[in-house]
């Protein structure tokens, strides 16, 4: 991603517990997810260590999901007219998506081809992946359901309730006119799931309204190639080793030029 955007401002953001306001909508939210592979769990404190290393800080708040907080910077970026990309395959971000903030995936699904190593997908790819703008992506999921989350929904699948919140505009206005849905058992299922739709729209808002932990400004990429090489040597990078150290000898470079300046 550092190569392909050459960022300058940037952080990983980590999840660090569940809001209490979600479970207290739904107590089982999350609950049916499978534990990490044991394997996997040391390498998030070698991802957690070379962060910093690679110039990024690392970011979280208690009982937050990465989703929430990366929601708020987000839109506090855009306030100040900061283009956006955020790193992530997560479908709850793709809400967030408009002119100023796009989503870098590398989901397979997203690519145009199976050559190329991500894809960055703005208002009209995100559209035509879920059928709506990404201002109704929430809505889809309010009538769907997120069984990832273990968020129950009313029998409708994604594209079923993509077609309605086309023909309708909003949620509301579905759920305002459901008796003017013409399929009967699709009437019946949004008649009697009012209450759950209109709780899981809660459930899958994002809580963008959370103060920063670390200033905007603060965020400025700035990588320790020392420490990085350091830490790639010791966790045996090849394959990257050679070109951080390529890195690091034209950032030397650059910075005795600016020196003689």
């Amino acid at each position: 991603m550092l190569k392909h955007l050459q960022p300058e401002l940037g952080a990983v953001v980590w999840d660090r517990g569940i809001p209490q306001r979600r479970t207290e909508l739904q107590p089982d939210y999350k609950v049916t997810r499978k534990e990490m592979p044991v394997p996997m769990v040391p390498q998030l404190e070698i991802i957690q260590e070379l962060a910093p290393s690679l110039g990024f800080k690392n970011l979280s708040l208690p009982d937050t999901e990465a989703d929430d907080l990366m929601g708020c910077y987000a839109l506090k970026a855009c306030e100040r007219g900061i283009e956006v990309i955020l790193a992530t395959n997560d479908k709850d971000l793709f809400q967030l998506v408009d002119t100023n903030v796009k989503v870098y995936s590398t989901a397979k699904a997203d690519l145009a081809s199976p050559k190329d190593a991500f894809a960055l997908l703005g208002a009209k790819e995100v559209t035509t992946k879920w059928e709506v703008p990404p201002a109704l992506i929430g809505d889809v999921l309010a009538i769907s359901g997120d069984a990832v989350d273990n968020i129950p929904g009313v029998g409708l699948g994604r594209k079923a309730a993509a077609k309605l919140l086309r023909e309708f505009g909003s949620l509301q206005a579905l759920l305002d006119g459901s008796d003017q849905i013409k399929t009967p058992k699709t009437r019946d299922k949004i008649t009697a799931g009012r209450e759950r739709i209109l709780q899981n729209r809660r459930m899958v808002e994002l809580d963008c309204h959370m103060e920063l932990p670390v200033p905007i400004d603060q965020l400025r990429i700035k990588p320790d190639y020392p420490r990085l090489i350091e830490s790639m040597e010791r966790w045996e990078f090849k394959s990257l080793l050679q070109e951080v150290r390529d890195e690091a000898a034209r950032a030397g470079k650059q910075t005795q030029g600016e020196l003689l300046l």
